[in-house]
């Protein structure tokens, strides 16, 4: 039979909140921000998905009859070749525009994840973990503005 020690025995009272409960006096609670988390990643995914389905029935719709010359080689429409153009293109609703934008929000989806991270850590006034995200969003954004990778 197992012997369960006594408080008496053991010399100190149990806590009556553990760390994260005595650290997390906003209400914010690490579930809430698990399911936040999961709910942007899930409608960046969904709505990235629209946005490509869309853009790929109207391409299709209006270059679908067209035949492909493989002997000549293009290259990506210049439309498509910036951000702004990508815009511009979508709004004109060309297809390719339209499926680079979905694109864009998918990639962009993880972005707003750390972004959130780093509010949720900051509400939970867990300072390691919102420099360490901060961090992880500086690399991301130097990454994304610089070209480079690493």
């Amino acid at each position: 039979m197992a012997h369960y020690l006594k408080q008496e025995e053991i010399g100190y009272e149990p806590a009556t909140m553990n760390y994260q409960q005595q650290k997390n006096t906003t209400g914010f609670k690490d579930a809430d921000m698990q399911r936040i988390i999961g709910w942007i990643l899930r409608m960046g995914v969904i709505v990235s998905m629209a946005i490509v389905i869309i853009g790929g029935i109207i391409f299709l719709f209006r270059h679908g009859q067209s035949i492909n010359d493989y002997k000549d080689f293009r290259k990506v429409p210049p439309f498509i070749d910036s951000v702004k153009g990508i815009f511009e293109g979508v709004l004109y609703g060309k297809g390719q525009a339209i499926i680079q934008l979905g694109v864009i929000v998918l990639i962009s989806t993880p972005i707003l994840r750390v972004l959130f991270a780093v509010i949720a850590f900051f509400l939970e006034k867990d300072r390691l973990y919102t420099c360490i995200s901060l961090l992880v969003l500086l690399i991301i954004v130097a990454s994304m503005l610089t070209g480079r990778i690493g």
